[in-house]
């Protein structure tokens, strides 16, 4: 699953599941441009971790629900690396509340952060990929594509947008050779979940068929396999990192 000589941008890469993709793709080759929207000490400890791999990075701050802070990432991009093979969406936020005390502005960043932002970045990037005829977009979904989250109302409507959007993107971009996919991160062992919930890591295994919680690194695998010439033939499709957590369905009799 080689990437060598092959560029790509990973947005909300300065932490968590991003950090994890953004150094992945640069062990496998990738020079990796790392976007953050207000961490830039996160941010440049990833492009630190890159060059210790012998590989180019560097930071790039953009607000991605933002569309003229997503055109100057790119241009940015464009004068760095001088291509572009891979983009990743992976940049996201939530908020935990029940839908009737949704705020119209907690509502609007969920949604122009994880949705808008997947469209911005999504278009910016392919009108580069068109010119070389080729490239392959990595959208980071979640469980709720397939089951709904209670208490994420925003989250999930976003996610559930970007499985779809995933799917017409394959089919207008492919014309170009633009392969567009999927991953949908199960339960996952971050610091944020972690903060959220100190016994996450248990409460989940007991419900994932395959006794464990998911890491990072899972996450980051799934992303370069799909970005890789090993799936060139591979578009449009929701690859679901979960260990069959979202699979197996609610069963009233014992197993």
């Amino acid at each position: 699953m080689t990437l060598e000589g092959l560029t790509a941008v990973v947005t909300g890469a300065s932490g968590g599941i991003g950090k994890a993709i953004a150094l992945e793709l640069a062990r496998a080759g990738c020079g990796v441009a790392v976007n953050h929207l207000d961490d830039p000490a996160g941010a440049a400890g990833v492009v630190a971790g890159i060059a210790a791999l012998g590989r180019e990075g560097f930071a790039v701050q953009a607000d991605v629900s933002a569309p003229a802070e997503v055109r100057r990432m790119f241009e940015e991009v464009s004068e760095r690396f001088r291509r572009l093979d891979v983009l990743v969406n992976n940049a996201a936020v939530q908020t935990a509340k029940p839908l009737l005390e949704v705020t119209d502005d907690e509502w609007d960043r969920v949604i122009h952060t994880n949705l808008t932002g997947c469209f911005l970045c999504t278009r910016s990037a392919g009108r580069l990929m068109r010119e070389r005829g080729s490239g392959a977009i990595v959208n980071i979904g979640s469980g709720c594509c397939k089951v709904p989250f209670p208490g994420l109302v925003a989250y999930t409507a976003s996610k559930g947008g970007i499985d779809m959007f995933t799917k017409v993107a394959a089919v207008e971009l492919g014309r170009y050779g633009i392969r567009v996919n999927c991953v949908a991160p199960g339960a996952i062992e971050v610091e944020r979940t972690m903060a959220d919930d100190p016994d996450y890591a248990r409460r989940w295994a007991a419900v994932t068929p395959l006794g464990r919680i998911g890491t990072p690194a899972d996450v980051a695998r799934a992303v370069v396999f799909l970005a890789s010439p090993a799936a060139s033939f591979i578009t449009g499709q929701t690859l679901w990192v979960d260990g069959a957590l979202f699979t197996k369905p609610q069963w009233p009799y014992p197993e």
